[in-house]
C-alpha cells in the first residue's frame, strides 16, 4: 500500500510541475537587445601612386547590461592605383572578409622573408577573416569600457593586444581600429532596439563605388549595414555611409585626404534637409535630414528577407536621375534618398548574418 501510495504521490507532483509550466517547452523569457554600428575611417596609408582608404567596421548586439552578447568586423580596405594623374573609377572593391584567404595574411610557413608578420612569435600567422573572428569571439560578454581598456604592446611595428588569451586564439594583427570601431558600435547613439526571446544571428556589409570620382578626385564611397537576422528575416537593422574625397595632381601625389563623419554621425551637420529642397521627390513640402531617412529605412525593412530587400522596387526621378522607393509608405515616412546602395548593402547584411 504504501508503495503504491508513493507512486500515486510521484504521479501527482509529476502533473503539478507541467502545470506550473516546469517542463522543457516553457517559453524563454523575451529579452531587451541593442543593435549598434561603429565605422573608423583611416586614410594614413596613402601616398604618392596610391590613394588609400581604411575604414573598419563593427557592429554589436548588447544586452540591457551593456555586454556584447555578439559582434561582427570587416574592414573595407580600398585602394586607387594613380598613373599619370589618372586611375580607373569603374574598378571594384571587395573587403578583407569578402577576400578571405585571398587576402593574403596567412602564411603555411614562417620564415626570413615573412617573419615581420608573426607579431607574437608562435611560428603562424592566420588569415584577416580568422583574426577578426577571433577578436568577434574575445568580444563577447565585454562592455564598450573593457574593450576600450584592453592593452597593447608594441610588436614588428605593430601595436598588438598583451591579452595572451585573444593571442593564442591567433588575433596578432593591430587590433587599435579594431577596438575603436567596437567602442563606437557599443556606444551608438542612433543604435536599434528590440525584443526576443529567440536566437538569432548578426551580419555585417560594405559596398564601395568610385564611380562620383572626378579628374582630381577619388572619391571611394562606401555603404555600410549591420542586420540582427532569426528565421532569415530582420529584427533590427542600420545602414550608414561615408563620402572621403583624396585630392590628387597630375605627378600622382595625394594633395588632400577629406573626411570628417559618417553620414550618420554628421546627422544636420550633412546638411540635407537645410540644401535639399530640390530633393522632395515625394512632394510633402519637406527634406528630412539624411540620418532620419536612414532609419526610416531601418524600420521599414524589419520582417523582410535578404531577397524581399534587393528586390525593393524603385522608380527613377526624371528630372534627376535619382533611384528612389517606388513604395509609397516608405516614401511617406520621409525617406526619398537614393536606395539603391542602402538596399543592396542591408540585403548583404543579412545574407553575411552567422
Amino acid at each position: 500500500m504504501k508503495k503504491f501510495l508513493t507512486i500515486l504521490l510521484c504521479v501527482f507532483m509529476a502533473f503539478a510541475v507541467a502545470a506550473c509550466g516546469g517542463n522543457d517547452e516553457t517559453p524563454a523569457a523575451e529579452k531587451t537587445y541593442k543593435l549598434g554600428m561603429g565605422i573608423v575611417v583611416n586614410m594614413d596609408s596613402s601616398a604618392t601612386g596610391n590613394a588609400q582608404v581604411d575604414a573598419t567596421v563593427a557592429t554589436v548586439v548588447t544586452d540591457a547590461d551593456g555586454k556584447i552578447v555578439a559582434c561582427r568586423l570587416d574592414c573595407a580596405q580600398n585602394k586607387m592605383e594613380i598613373t599619370n594623374g589618372a586611375f580607373d573609377k569603374t574598378i571594384s572593391f571587395q573587403t578583407k572578409m569578402e577576400l578571405g584567404s585571398a587576402y593574403g595574411m596567412g602564411q603555411t610557413e614562417i620564415n626570413d622573408g615573412n617573419r615581420w608578420m608573426d607579431n607574437d612569435e608562435d611560428g603562424r600567422v592566420l588569415e584577416w577573416d580568422a583574426q577578426a573572428k577571433a577578436f568577434e569571439a574575445y568580444a563577447v560578454g565585454k562592455t564598450a569600457a573593457q574593450i576600450d581598456a584592453m592593452e597593447t604592446k608594441e610588436a614588428n611595428g605593430h601595436w598588438i593586444s598583451t591579452d595572451e588569451a585573444l593571442l593564442s586564439a591567433g588575433c596578432t594583427i593591430q587590433i587599435g581600429d579594431f577596438c575603436d570601431a567596437v567602442v563606437k558600435a557599443c556606444n551608438d547613439e542612433q543604435g536599434f532596439t528590440f525584443k526576443t526571446s529567440k536566437a538569432f544571428t548578426l551580419g555585417v556589409a560594405a559596398k564601395t563605388t568610385a564611380e562620383e570620382s572626378t579628374e582630381t578626385e577619388v572619391k571611394m564611397y562606401t555603404d555600410f549595414a549591420a542586420s540582427a537576422v532569426i528565421d532569415g528575416k530582420i529584427v533590427a537593422s542600420l545602414n550608414d555611409a561615408i563620402q572621403p574625397v583624396i585630392t590628387i595632381n597630375a605627378n600622382n601625389e595625394i594633395k588632400e585626404k577629406a573626411f570628417v563623419a559618417t553620414k550618420r554621425e554628421l546627422k544636420e551637420g550633412y546638411n540635407m534637409a537645410a540644401y535639399g529642397q530640390e530633393m522632395d521627390w515625394n512632394n510633402d513640402g519637406k527634406v528630412l535630414e539624411w540620418y532620419i531617412q536612414s532609419a526610416a529605412f531601418s524600420n521599414f525593412v524589419v520582417g523582410k528577407t535578404a531577397t524581399q530587400v534587393a528586390d525593393m522596387a524603385t522608380k527613377t526621378v526624371e528630372s534627376s536621375g535619382y533611384v528612389i522607393s517606388a513604395d509609397d509608405d516608405l516614401l511617406a515616412a520621409g525617406c526619398t534618398i537614393q536606395i539603391t546602395g542602402i538596399k543592396a548593402v542591408v540585403a548583404q547584411s543579412v545574407t553575411n548574418a552567422r
